[in-house]
Formats: C-alpha cells, sequence, structure tokens
C-alpha cells in the first residue's frame, strides 16, 4: 500500500483548522498536526517533518507566517502553501521570497485545496525525478484502447474510457473528469488530444476535450455532459454533429 502524503496544517483560526484537517483526511492525505503558532510548527517540523505545509500568513504570535517559513527553510526546505484572507503587495513580495508553491485565499472551497496540493504534488515529483535522473520528468501516464493510467498520489489508477467525461485544461496539465473522481495530470491538453484515441474523443474547444458517448445536449454554442456546460467551437461544431451521428 502506498504511503499517504503528510501535511501539517499551521492555522490560529481553530475552527477553520479543524475543517482543512477533515477535507484533507476525506482528500486522503495524513494530516501530522494542527498548530497554531509559528514556534509550535518549527518544533513539530523538527520533530516529525511532513510533505507538506499549510501555512496561514497572518499568524499571531511572535512570527507570522513568513518569518515561520523563513525560520523552517534554514532547517529544511519543506513545500509549503499560503493560507491568506487577503494579502497586500508589501506581504506578497515578502512571501514570494520564501518560494511558496500556491496561495490558498479564504474562505475556500475543497476543490481549490484538492487542486493547490495536487499541484505541489506534481512539482514535487518532477523536482524529485530531475535530481534522481538529471532528466526532467517524463510523462507518467499511460493511454491504452480502452483505459488511461494516470499518477493519482503514490499510485498508478486506471480509468476506463467509457467512465471519462471531459477534460479541462489546467495551465501545463490537464484534468480528467470521471463519473466518481477528479485525476490532475502532468500533460498539456494539446498533448492529450493527441494521443487520446479518436474514436471516442473531440477536442471542442481550447480548454476541453469531450467523450463524444457523454454528450446529453447540444445547443447553440456549448453541449452539456452530467451538469456541466461545456463551450463549443463554431468551428469545431460541424465535426461534432457529424461524429454524434456515428456513435
Amino acid at each position: 500500500m502506498s504511503e499517504k502524503i503528510k501535511i501539517l496544517v499551521v492555522e490560529d483560526e481553530m475552527v477553520i483548522a479543524a475543517n482543512i484537517s477533515l477535507q484533507l483526511t476525506s482528500l486522503g492525505y495524513e494530516v501530522t498536526g494542527i498548530v497554531p503558532r509559528g514556534e509550535e510548527a518549527l518544533m513539530h517540523v523538527k520533530d516529525n517533518p511532513p510533505d507538506i505545509i499549510l501555512l496561514d500568513i497572518n499568524l499571531k504570535g511572535d512570527l507570522d507566517g513568513i518569518e515561520t517559513a523563513l525560520e523552517m527553510q534554514k532547517m529544511q526546505n519543506i513545500p509549503l502553501i499560503y493560507l491568506t484572507a487577503n494579502i497586500d503587495d508589501a506581504h506578497f513580495n515578502r512571501a514570494k521570497d520564501t518560494h511558496p508553491y500556491g496561495f490558498i485565499s479564504k474562505p475556500f472551497k475543497k476543490l481549490d485545496l484538492q487542486r493547490a496540493i495536487e499541484l505541489t504534488i506534481s512539482q514535487i515529483n518532477s523536482k524529485n525525478t530531475e535530481k534522481t535522473n538529471g532528466t526532467p520528468q517524463k510523462d507518467e501516464t499511460f493511454i491504452l484502447s480502452d483505459c488511461i493510467f494516470v499518477k493519482h498520489l503514490n499510485s498508478m489508477v486506471k480509468v476506463n474510457i467509457e467512465d471519462i467525461l471531459y477534460i479541462e485544461a489546467e495551465r501545463n496539465y490537464c484534468r480528467i473528469f470521471s463519473n466518481s473522481k477528479e485525476y490532475l495530470v502532468v500533460m498539456t491538453l494539446k498533448e492529450m488530444d493527441k494521443r487520446l484515441p479518436s474514436k471516442h474523443f473531440l477536442r471542442v474547444h481550447r480548454s476541453y476535450i469531450v467523450n463524444i458517448s457523454q454528450v446529453k445536449e447540444v445547443a447553440i454554442g456549448h453541449l452539456v455532459i452530467g451538469r456541466k456546460a461545456i463551450p463549443v467551437s463554431k468551428s469545431l461544431k460541424e465535426e461534432l454533429l457529424k461524429r454524434l451521428q456515428t456513435i
């Protein structure tokens, strides 16, 4: 069984911290602790270093979140994601010097938390591979005729083609939406489009590829899959209609 990603939550509003902990646990991560002060975070990291730290910028006490991060980095370089209700230019520039893996603005949704952590894990894996091999990370997504194997946390997960609803671009990543889960893939949508079996999929917009068999409705400027309305480029609508006739 693969080892869970360990996450430390450093947040002085305990209701928020407890909620974050519950969400992380439900997403399959291990919460190593919840601490409200920077000084306590430093002690925790020394005795029980996590894989990732969620760190509130506006901590009460002698050290704010940014000062805490600077002190931590003198001991070891643990990937961190800042939590913040608001951040001005001065705080942002200070925070930037600690090279965080991301910022999450409060209040946030579970999906915001999930995406920030998944992107961080992808970056960690990429850097670890470069250190080990001296070469950029190779794509670990395997696309077969009837399924896709994607990396999720520390294991490869099989996603059947028939279960995929659509795929959405997210900068240099793709997010695969299936009937039951979402998966973040280190691959551009353009590359994904090249590798997917064209029998099942069609790129209908610069940001979306859809599983044609999952299309339930086609309107003037969009289509519907499940409860999701997906935009359709004018130049691709005719091709979509042709493909739907062949299902």
